[in-house]
Order: structure tokens, then sequence, then C-alpha cells
């Protein structure tokens, strides 16, 4: 793993703010998935619950966390199916009852999958939660947090942008460290952009530290992204007797990336290709491989 900021286990980053590191720290999770406590009165808000196999570690760090701020929790909201996400939801809601034993147990919340999205995780089917809608706002004691869907790395993920200090939850839209992977770019650009547009302040991430200038950051995964599909544009049309297959893209693309992460890369590329037939730039042949439709820019 290449060298990562350190991280706290815990750090108020304002007055209504706290980030708890998941104790789940690895190569897709960099230091460990960012959970956040927040709201300033005694029930609050917890946006993300780390994962299941490392919830023990987790819980004793969250006990003390809200024994420090006689605080509860009244709603967990989930930023997507994820399981470094949203597996944590059980054994919070467990440490709440231990806790607060005549309190009613906290709303959990998390969009929808798309429709054209039907698998479910185990993490989803086991836990209760409601459903979010777009824009939906989320309000405790000091904080109020509003919904964003913003798809791309997975069809029900949100954002929550905290509107008195206009700070944005991306979740892994975002990485503090490192670029985002994405089930579905074409939907992944929309949202970068759709983040742009809000102009948040700073960035609290799924992973990483905190992004004190946004803008930047988004521009440069956009610019990122679109680098990459004016090199694939380039190559269909230059390719005028065959298909192009993922792999060949790569074998050219990839030249200076070890061999063994060539499939990885040919996902990728598969994701630019499926993102392009969508805006009519490229065809899929039935066989396998790829045609630039021409005329479309």
């Amino acid at each position: 793993m290449t060298s990562l900021t350190n991280l706290p286990p815990v750090a108020r980053l304002s007055s209504q703010v706290i980030r708890i590191l998941g104790c789940n720290p690895g190569k897709m999770t960099l230091q460990g998935t960012n959970t956040y406590l927040v709201g300033t009165g005694h029930r609050r808000v917890l946006v993300d619950t780390g994962e299941k196999k490392t919830a023990d570690a987790y819980i004793k760090v969250l006990n003390n966390v809200l024994t420090e701020e006689n605080a509860t929790i009244q709603h967990v909201v989930i930023t997507h199916w994820h399981h470094d996400h949203i597996g944590g939801v059980k054994p919070v809601q467990n440490l709440l009852k231990e806790l607060f034993p005549t309190a009613e147990s906290p709303i959990v919340w998390k969009l929808p999958r798309s429709q054209t999205d039907q698998d479910r995780s185990d993490d989803e089917t086991s836990v209760q939660w409601e459903p979010l809608k777009d824009e939906q706002v989320v309000e405790v004691e000091g904080a109020k947090l509003q919904v964003k869907y913003t798809p791309g790395h997975t069809t029900d993920h949100a954002c929550l942008l905290l509107q008195e200090e206009n700070i944005l939850f991306s979740g892994d839209c975002i990485l503090g460290e490192g670029t985002a992977v994405f089930e579905d770019l074409h939907e992944y650009m929309l949202s970068l952009k759709e983040i742009l547009k809000m102009e948040p302040k700073m960035i609290y991430p799924g992973h990483g530290p905190v992004i004190d200038d946004p803008a930047p950051r988004v521009q440069f995964y956009i610019n990122h992204r679109q680098q990459r599909e004016d090199e694939i544009l380039r190559m269909l049309d230059e390719q005028n007797d065959k298909p192009l297959t993922e792999m060949d893209i790569v074998k050219q693309l990839y030249k200076e990336t070890p061999e063994n992460l060539w499939l990885v890369a040919a996902y990728t590329v598969g994701l630019h290709l499926r993102k392009l037939q969508k805006e009519g730039k490229a065809q899929e042949e039935k066989t396998g491989g790829w045609w630039r439709v021409k005329g479309k820019l």
C-alpha cells in the first residue's frame, strides 16, 4: 500500500462533526472507513457504520465517543450499500440497546438501488432501513443534512450536505486520497459535475483526510476520466479493419502498468466503453469488440 496520511482513530473536525475511523484499514478502504457523528445535542446522526468484521474494535471507539459526548444516535444514514459502510449497523444498534435500554432504536436510512439494479447484499437484507429521498433533510440539534443523490459509484449512492456549513459528506464518490472506483461512469461523471455546482466549502470523504479545497480535486477527477476517454476514442478512430477488445486497448494504454493489473484496467476500460455506448459514440459487436460510431464527437 502506498504511504497514506496518518489519521487518528477519533478527530473532532468542527463543533458539529466528529470523525471516527471504522478500524478497517486496507487496500480499498485506505486508513479505514470514515464514519461521522454529527450534531451538537444529545441525539445525533451517525453517517456510515464501518464493516462487520472489524465491528468489535469500532464499537469500543464509538462507545467511548458517545460516553464523552453524553450523546446517543437518533439517525443512522448509510451513503451506499457497500459492506464497509453498512456492515456495522447491527453492532451499532446493539451498542445503543446496551447504553439506552428503554430508548427507541435509531432510524436507519439509505437510498434504494435503481430499478435496473436488483441485486441485494446480505447486509442490505439483514438490516431494516427506511428509504431516503433526494433532497430530503435529516435534522438533529445543530445539524441539517440534505441528501444529494449521486449515483455512479453505486446506484444507491448519496452524498450529504451539511447545510449550515456548506460541507459535503461525499461517501465514496470522492476520496481524500487517490481516485474512486465506480459501477457506471456515465452516471458518475454527471454526479461529479453536480458536486462542482454545489461549491462545497469542504468535503468530508468516506475514506481519507478532509478535502479543504474541493473544486480542484473534483475537477481533477473529471479531467482524469476525460483524458482516458479521449485516449480510448482516439484508438477507436485509428482502428478501421477490426473491432478492438478491452484488452487490446489496455495493451496500448497501460504499457507502463504491470501485466498482473491488466484485468483490472480492462474492467475500467469496459466502463469507459459502456459510457461511450450510452452517448452513441461507440458500438459493441455481438461477438465482442468495439467500433467507433462515426460522426459522433
